[in-house]
């Protein structure tokens, strides 16, 4: 038996040491003294995995070790009196581990080292402290990029290396590195998405060639956004991770576009105190305040709390852009018992902003000017942009094979803007041979109000030689949003025209005209919407193990849906026109997946996926469309290799989508849609995230898309889709100094972030041209007491490259005249305090 215990080196907290994996702990932890006390164990011979599971609850310990380290291994059973070193060194006979002790009661499992000897070093711990409850893998202080499980693609917890879809996982170690205040920032790290925001604000993204929607998911629950927009921004302060489901994933989650799914995870109450305070100062006079704060409030740790946010105020390199942003979110968690536990948390964001809608194109390529230049006002009143929500989680274990959860959130946003619009804003207000712009003053607000829940019931049960887990479930969501415009973005007023090579003498609208629009509608009578959803759904799964090395997942998902939009010269009155507009759906949406994993480190996988959708949408003439269907086939490739620390995904998948709308441009109102047909996406896609060595980490992807219109009636057909460059990827890597003593503490990164020409609208009118951008950073961490200082630079387009990300998505300017180019050099710099 091999039994080593030693100290954390400047009495860092139990996460700066642990990779992600498994932790485990029970309900209190001795005193020092008591740790010496024998214990009553009596567990049967089982995996390791459960083995360390029921000692730490039986024993009320902290055992924190990567789960790649256990999987596969077997414990003997034991009976007895020990001490909990004793108990653990037992369990640990034979498995090639060694246990670590960090603190009374607190302990990791580790590799032992090549030539180790079974002779035991002398106990070193640090001063006594008390931990209780679950420890969330994604702890506060691990830096690991390595993230083995992910919850989106089967709503449980799921090895990556078993679950035969494609799923990426950007954890917040990543973020914090890059130092990525959006999630739009953060996806660049992931293969096959693109931004494309709306009057550069907004969660709308390019899954595999497919618009998302603007559709986001947070802990599991989709956000509802008013007219296809989202609730707004989300900021990272609040997140552990982003997960990304690629393909329809219809099956578990209902109304979801096809080309993928977003997922955030916010952050969640902590069993151990941890305190930070983050003062970020950069280019452009940014400057952001983060703080995260959480533990247990009573001493039984029944009661934990997270407050985490973040202030951010900085002006941009586009000329009158500027952003003002409050967000905070308090979450705290009562263990109501050892087996049911209740979360609530609450994220509010207040935000005031200019609207950007970016440069023009003349000819096949954005226009020549200063990437820095606006063609709005520096007049123009800052809009203001807020959302509330409210969400629960409820989970009640039966026992440690069955649980029952629900999950609640509700939605409340608004948002409220003006701009001088190009005008018509989906026409041709852009003289490309003077370069005169036509604008015209628009403003628009709207609110969203949803709720949406689900109750599921997950088993684990075995029957013959094989393994079952699953999970069946029943959701639902209720949305209602309304809209409301005044101005004219159809109509140009000539006293607002602007020359966009010399546009000095054209600002400086007088704020008279803004204040005359607002008591003014002069668009069109039909100027108030709402819109409605109603959408719930009944799903199945079983996810099916043979063998230890067949994995088969299955499953279904019966959906029935509303949806419906009115339109008229009050909020009355469309609501009163809702009716005739409703149109009601129903759908079944199956999922087949098989995994092989011949060996613990490779998995080869392929599945067949649909997605059901109900277009939220009606034409010029008033009628419905028949809702969406998307299909996709998948194979692929992935390995965990350094004991599953850097996990590879390689896929190549067949996507199509029928009934796709977009806008319609013959008609006056931009709410219109049209069915274009058939869009289909294939391609190949690569995506790396984890450890190397314990120095260096890496996450990395590449992207070849082919996406293209194969059917449609106006035109289209052989086009490619827009902003779906062919070839795309990225490649971050972090260096850890942890070799040469006098620079411990020292991190640097480096990172590339690349994409080849893309069209920048469905027509194949212009294109954006490829780009390459490279961002680094550096970071040294020193021990204040005990406390730790995290001093930190980051550099964006370190060669100061220009380059263009999107393009507005039809949302309020045509993509002609809404090109969003990419920021040049950029510094950030940023003291991070701990404890």
């Amino acid at each position: 038996m091999i039994i080593k215990t030693v100290s954390l080196r400047h009495g860092f907290l139990l996460g700066s040491v642990l990779a992600t994996g498994l932790f485990v702990s029970a309900s209190a932890v001795a005193q020092s003294a008591v740790t010496q006390q024998t214990i009553a164990i009596d567990l049967a011979a089982q995996p390791l995995e459960q083995a360390i599971t029921q000692l730490a609850t039986q024993a009320g310990l902290l055992i924190g070790v990567d789960a790649s380290l256990v999987a596969g291994k077997q414990a003997p059973a034991l009976n007895g009196r020990f001490t909990p070193l004793q108990a653990i060194g037992q369990l640990l006979k034979g498995s090639g581990l060694i246990v670590i002790e960090n603190a009374p009661g607190r302990y990791t499992l580790e590799a032992a080292p090549a030539g180790h000897t079974n002779s035991n070093t002398e106990a070193v711990t640090l001063p006594e402290m008390k931990i209780t409850g679950m420890i969330d893998p994604n702890s506060p202080d691990n830096r690991s990029y390595s993230r083995p499980s992910s919850f989106s693609a089967t709503k449980t917890d799921t090895r990556i290396m078993e679950t035969p879809v494609s799923i990426q996982v950007v954890p917040w170690s990543v973020m914090n590195d890059q130092k990525t205040p959006r999630i739009k920032d953060a996806l660049e790290n992931v293969s096959g998405v693109r931004p494309q925001p709306s009057l550069g604000e907004g969660n709308a993204f390019i899954i595999r060639g497919f618009s998302n929607g603007s559709r986001i998911f947070r802990n599991g629950l989709g956000l509802i956004g008013g007219f296809g927009g989202s609730p707004g921004e989300f900021d990272t302060a609040n997140l552990e991770s982003i997960e990304v489901l690629k393909g329809p994933a219809a099956v578990l989650f209902g109304r979801i576009e096809p080309g993928g799914l977003i997922n955030i995870t916010t952050k969640r109450p902590l069993d151990i105190p941890y305190y930070a305070l983050e003062q970020q100062f950069g280019s452009y006079d940014y400057y952001r305040t983060v703080w995260d704060a959480g533990g247990p409030v009573t001493e039984n740790r029944s009661l934990l709390y997270r407050f985490s946010g973040a202030y951010q105020n900085n002006n941009s390199f586009r000329d009158f852009v500027s952003l003002d942003r409050v967000v905070v979110n308090p979450s705290v968690t009562w263990r109501v018992a050892d087996k049911t536990e209740l979360t609530v948390n609450i994220e509010g964001l207040n935000q005031d902003f200019r609207a950007d809608f970016g440069l023009p194109v003349i000819g096949k390529r954005p226009a020549p000017i200063p990437i820095g230049r606006s063609l709005d006002d520096p007049n123009t009143p800052q809009g203001n942009l807020s959302h509330v929500l409210v969400g629960t989680d409820f989970i009640h274990r039966f026992n440690d094979d069955w649980a029952l959860r629900n999950r609640f959130l509700a939605t409340f946003s608004s948002y409220e803007m003006a701009f001088v619009n190009p005008a018509p804003a989906f026409g041709n207000a852009l003289n490309e041979n003077t370069g005169i712009m036509d604008r015209n003053i628009f403003i628009q607000e709207s609110s969203t109000d949803a709720y949406t829940t689900n109750l599921d019931l997950t088993g684990k049960f075995q029957l013959g030689q094989t393994r079952h887990e699953i999970l069946a479930g029943f959701d639902f969501t209720r949305g209602v949003s309304e809209y409301h415009s005044r101005g004219d973005w159809i109509n140009p007023n000539p006293a607002l025209a602007i020359d966009i090579f010399n546009p000095g003498p054209s600002y400086g609208i007088p704020r008279s005209l803004y204040d005359s629009t607002l008591a003014t509608s002069v668009t069109a009578p039909l100027h108030y919407s709402v819109a409605k959803t109603e959408w719930y759904g009944v799903y199945f799964q079983d996810r099916i193990t043979l063998w230890d090395k067949l994995h088969i997942l299955g499953g279904g998902r019966y959906d029935w849906a509303e949806n419906g939009r009115g339109r008229g010269s009050s909020f009355n009155a469309a609501e009163n026109v809702l009716p005739s507009t409703i149109r009601k759906d129903s759908g079944f949406s199956p999922r087949v997946g098989i995994l092989y994993q011949p060996w613990s480190w490779l998995s080869v996988y392929g599945n067949w996926t649909t997605s059901f959708g109900a277009n939220n949408g009606i034409s010029a003439a008033g009628t419905s469309f028949d809702p969406q269907i998307g299909e996709q086939f998948e194979v692929g490739i992935k390995s965990a290799l350094f004991q599953e620390k850097l996990i590879t995904t390689l896929t190549f998948y067949n996507l199509t989508k029928d009934n796709l709308l977009t806008p319609d441009l013959s008609t006056p109102d931009p709410l219109d849609r049209i069915a274009v047909g058939r869009q289909r996406s294939k391609g190949i896609e690569l995506d790396i995230s984890g450890q190397i060595t314990h120095e260096l980490s890496l996450i990395g992807s590449y992207a070849y898309t082919d996406a293209k219109v194969v059917r449609d009636n106006s035109g289209l057909q052989g086009n490619l889709m827009p902003l779906a460059p062919k070839h795309a990827g990225s490649v971050w890597l972090r260096y850890d100094v942890k070799k040469f003593a006098p620079l411990n503490g020292l991190s640097f990164g480096l990172g590339v972030f690349a994409a080849g020409k893309r069209e920048g609208d469905v027509q194949n009118t212009f294109q954006l041209p490829g780009y390459a951008r490279l961002d680094a950073f550096a970071a040294y961490r020193m021990k204040l007491g005990p406390t730790r200082l995290t001093a930190q630079i980051n550099a964006r387009n370190i060669l100061d490259k220009r380059y263009y990300e999107s393009t507005d998505p039809d949302s309020n300017v045509a993509p002609r005249l809404g090109v969003y180019p990419g920021a040049p050099l950029t510094i950030l710099g940023s003291l991070r305090l701990e404890y």
